[in-house]
């Protein structure tokens, strides 16, 4: 009876709340992937004990708030969510967040955490970082200029990655040359898997406890641990004081498959 009790108060909380919730128009999500000057936000949690002791329609009310949730801050946001449960101990879900000011990121998630939902949220981490526009290395010849223009290889690429990276105080107090002739060194590297392994960039400096969050999508797994691999062979690598930790491994899903799956 109690257990109908609270099927029932969930159903009535979330028809009301639909009620509430107005349409919105989308965000231009073209131009907040594509243009510097933009925030990305990673945040990732888990999922606590009493997520999966509640009765199934139960979980399907309060995921519908979340998709509610999403669907309210489209009209400022471009919100990405990706499933991690089952590949990493990290998380079971990560939003990656892109807006023109961070305040409306923090509204976002101030709402998702203050949800039916978002109750259950547990381990949170999040990173924020700047998009900025690509910033060649003095000397770089052409055809790398070329290749580094060139699109990833078409078609879906289920898996997403993400690494933060801080650099030691000793990569700051070279000289713009020398590490310059390092990121060179560290582009040549990573140009054999740029086809198969789609990265951007955020610069977190003064935002974050991270100087860079690098955000990947590949098919091939395999390309990408070749990718980090020569990485690491490169001198540049070296200044790298945290690299992961953590590192983020999950699924490319829509709003829809991901809230079917925590259904079950």
């Amino acid at each position: 009876m109690k257990r109908l009790i609270s099927v029932c108060m969930t159903l009535v909380v979330l028809i009301l709340w639909l009620i509430t919730v107005p349409a919105v128009k989308a965000a231009d999500r073209d131009k907040l992937l594509s243009e510097p000057g933009v925030y990305g936000t990673f945040a990732s949690y888990s999922l606590d004990e009493a997520w999966g002791k509640q009765d199934q329609a139960v979980r399907i009310a309060q995921l519908t708030i979340l998709k509610g949730v999403v669907e309210q801050h489209r009209e400022k946001l471009a919100i990405d969510v990706y499933l991690l449960r089952g590949l990493s101990d990290h998380a079971d879900l990560l939003f990656r967040v892109h807006a023109s000011e961070l305040r409306e990121t923090q509204q976002f998630l101030l709402d998702l955490q203050g949800s039916l939902f978002g109750k259950h949220l547990t381990g949170s981490t999040i990173f924020s970082g700047l998009t900025k526009k690509a910033n060649y290395v003095a000397g770089m010849s052409d055809n790398i200029k070329a290749e580094l223009k060139v699109l990833s290889e078409p078609g879906p690429k289920p898996y997403v990655i993400v690494i933060p990276i801080r650099k030691d105080a000793d990569w700051w107090s070279l000289s713009q040359e020398q590490r310059g002739a390092m990121m060179q060194e560290h582009t040549e590297a990573a140009l054999p898997y740029s086809k198969t392994v789609k990265r951007k960039l955020y610069h977190a400096t003064g935002l974050d406890d991270l100087d860079f969050i690098t955000y990947f999508e590949t098919s091939r797994l395999e390309d990408f641990q070749s990718l980090i691999l020569a990485l690491e062979k490169v001198k540049e690598f070296r200044h790298n004081r945290r690299f992961g930790h953590p590192t983020l491994l999950g699924t490319v899903r829509s709003l829809d498959e991901i809230i079917e799956v925590l259904a079950q």
